[in-house]
């Protein structure tokens, strides 16, 4: 349980940590609405800047499912350190916020903490988005396929940077899939 604690302890430090650095940046512009449907199933991740527990994350991927009750079951998946590392993966679920469109969540990945998640970039296809905070601690850039091009990547990556993240951060999270695999 000490271990425990001393985690939590240091979440909760980083939190407010952060959110007085991020105190100077205007909030996040959520999208303006995501059909929760078409926005379901797997997304790759393919850059991010991590929390700790996915910091050396290989064949990451993230999925969502539309639970009955309108709440978002979610599973964070990857190899750790390595395409070869242990598999580790992590459920929450996610709580849409009325009023936004369902373009922003809490994210619960455990009580009592809801983590902010802000759609704060949808393609029109749902072929990529970007998952932002307010206080520029943590972003993910996701797509529906493993790999997107070096143009996609730079205009997702200038996409970040104009949230008010800085690129020296963000990593590019290793994809590879055997041909015909649709992942994990």
């Amino acid at each position: 349980m000490p271990h425990f604690r001393h985690w939590l302890l240091a979440i909760v430090l980083g939190m407010v940590s952060a959110a007085a650095c991020a105190a100077s940046l205007p909030p996040i512009q959520p999208v303006a609405h995501v059909d929760l449907s078409r926005f379901m199933g797997k997304w790759y991740l393919i850059a991010t800047i991590p929390t700790r527990y996915g910091k050396n994350a290989y064949n990451a991927v993230e999925t969502y499912t539309l639970q009955q009750d309108g709440n978002i079951h979610t599973t964070f998946s990857f190899h750790d350190g390595a395409f070869d590392g242990p598999y580790k993966h992590i459920h929450s679920t996610g709580y849409v916020r009325s009023g936004t469109g369902n373009a922003v969540w809490g994210v619960a990945l455990f009580w009592p903490f809801k983590l902010q998640y802000i759609v704060a970039y949808l393609a029109p296809d749902y072929s990529q988005m970007i998952v932002a905070r307010d206080k520029r601690d943590y972003v993910w850039v996701f797509a529906r396929t493993p790999r997107i091009s070096a143009q996609d990547y730079a205009a997702l990556s200038a996409r970040v940077q104009a949230l008010g993240y800085p690129l020296a951060k963000l990593r590019e999270v290793p994809q590879r899939w055997p041909a015909g695999s649709s992942g994990n």
